[in-house]
């Protein structure tokens, strides 16, 4: 059996958007949401968390409690429907590795349960101003109000967009809430991260990518950076960022990155990372590889 979590991790990822919505606003015509102060792309912790869940469920057939589920009569399961498929309250923490994650509110028997997940995202941001563009087209099909000619479809989409999202594996409230969220469960959801994104293969969705993943690993509870995700920028030949369309159109700025993880180098036991082929990092003003500017760690590529 996988060992429980013992020490504190900090996660990094970027991954980009091309003529997509990477995360819709139900309240606002489902346009991308957007930063109106600084231009910038958001997309919530919940839609990266729901990439997760989907994954495991999909394509490694974990037991996901937070997921649409239908009864034999074809109508939505509730969650308290859901709360019936389990035995007891340690049922349900022992076999759906999301609850062990992120946490829930739930109730069984009429007891609430508040679970604080260990594993915490902030809201995703682009690192440039974004082109919120609007597309306009028809259907062959018409609609039953107009049986004549096919319908108008309608969507706003990003045509580009580079995304990073920064989070953090608290050991403490997995062990005093008595989660034993294990490092297999902390692979996994790295996994789901990773594989979950490229898999987005829907009309809205499709165009994702995932560009770099890293989890740092401290050697002491408690302790951590931090703001990983504010370490980082990016550099671009374009003059208006909102002209970026390819991620070969920007390289990522790490010189602050890597002189953070360089200051606390006694706290780090390992770096865990993976890369795409794509993604071109400079460091202090020249061309780097990101494995030469972690040279100096024990790194371990992931492998999925």
């Amino acid at each position: 059996m996988s060992e429980l979590i013992k020490n504190r991790s900090e996660i990094l990822f970027l991954y980009d958007v091309t003529n997509a919505n990477p995360n819709g606003d139900p309240m606002d015509e489902n346009k991308p949401r957007i930063d109106e102060e600084t231009g910038k792309n958001i997309v919530t912790d919940v839609r990266l968390k729901r990439t997760i869940r989907d994954y495991l469920h999909d394509y490694k057939e974990k037991d996901i409690f937070i997921i649409e589920t239908i009864d034999d009569k074809g109508n939505l399961r509730t969650k308290e429907d859901r709360l019936g498929d389990f035995k007891t309250p340690e049922d349900l923490l022992s076999k759906c590795i999301d609850i062990r994650l992120f946490g829930a509110t739930t109730a069984v028997e009429g007891k609430n349960m508040v679970f604080t997940g260990p594993v915490q995202f902030k809201y995703g941001r682009s690192l440039h101003k974004v082109d919120l563009t609007y597309v306009k087209g028809t259907t062959v099909m018409p609609s039953k109000a107009d049986k004549k000619q096919g319908t108008f479809t309608e969507r706003y989409i990003l045509p580009y967009s580079l995304i990073a999202f920064y989070g953090i594996v608290n050991e403490n409230a997995a062990s005093n809430q008595g989660l034993k969220v294990t490092e297999e469960d902390i692979s996994l959801m790295l996994d789901g991260i990773w594989n979950g994104t490229k898999n987005l293969i829907s009309g809205s969705k499709f165009g994702q990518i995932p560009r770099l993943l890293i989890q740092v690993l401290y050697k002491e509870g408690n302790f951590y950076i931090g703001e990983l995700d504010k370490r980082i920028s990016h550099i671009s030949s374009k003059n208006n960022e909102k002209e970026i369309r390819d991620i070969s159109d920007l390289k990522i700025d790490i010189t602050n990155l890597t002189k953070a993880l360089n200051e606390h180098k006694g706290k780090i036991e390992k770096i865990r990372l993976k890369v795409d082929e794509r993604i071109a990092f400079v460091s202090d003003g020249q061309d780097i590889k990101i494995e030469s500017a972690l040279n100096e760690f024990t790194i371990e590529s992931l492998k999925f």
